[in-house]
């Protein structure tokens, strides 16, 4: 279960080097809305890398991402090694090569939470609940910074803060860091990413 926690980082990292800029926060979450209501698919590289508190090593895994409305999403780890991850409306697939898992996350709280963030994540809609978290958002030359601090007991028993980077010219999400409660980071860095090109259906197949 620790291990499916590293996939909702869909965009996170530390603040960058560059002189943060005071922005218009309403502006920011509108221009983010527009472009998750224009993407229709997105596909991308990505490479996650988590720091672990206890160790100096660092596990760095590779993979791809699929994403189509709605509700839609496929995560594939591909090194070093293979898993899959799949969203399809209610219903979580989890694929490792010798097992295969279907799980209705209407039937399960944790799944159902874990695919909530996720989808949240990657179109920047946790932006706007803020019931969930506190939402603190700055920018430099480049890009849009949202620092998200949860505030429902179930997520801050999990992560103390999540970071959101968004490219200012397409106002997608680039990279993810999570920080959890025993300061464990993973950060997340989307790569290649196209979006609104066809996808195959069968890519979130869950039988």
């Amino acid at each position: 279960m620790r291990y499916l926690f590293f996939v909702l980082c869909l965009a996170f990292a530390a603040f960058g080097s560059a002189t943060a800029q005071q922005v218009d926060k309403a502006a920011v979450k509108a221009r983010i809305n527009r472009a998750a209501m224009e993407m229709k698919s997105m596909e991308c590289d990505f490479v996650q890398t988590k720091h672990l508190k206890l160790l100096s090593d660092k596990m760095v895994s590779k993979g791809r991402m699929y994403y189509q409305q709605k509700n839609r999403l496929r995560w594939e780890y591909t090194a070093p090694h293979k898993y899959v991850f799949i969203l399809n409306d209610t219903k979580v697939r989890i694929h490792n090569g010798e097992r295969n898992d279907v799980i209705d996350t209407n039937q399960n709280k944790v799944f159902k939470e874990i695919a909530r963030v996720m989808m949240n994540s990657v179109v920047g809609k946790c932006l706007n609940d803020e019931r969930e978290y506190k939402v603190e958002i700055n920018a430099n030359t480049s890009e849009w910074i949202a620092a998200l601090t949860p505030l429902r007991k179930n997520m801050k028993q999990m992560f103390t803060s999540i970071v959101l980077h968004f490219d200012r010219q397409r106002a997608l999400v680039t990279k993810v860091e999570l920080t959890e409660k025993n300061n464990d980071r993973t950060i997340i860095e989307l790569k290649n990413v196209k979006t609104n090109h066809a996808i195959s259906p069968n890519l979130f197949d869950i039988r």
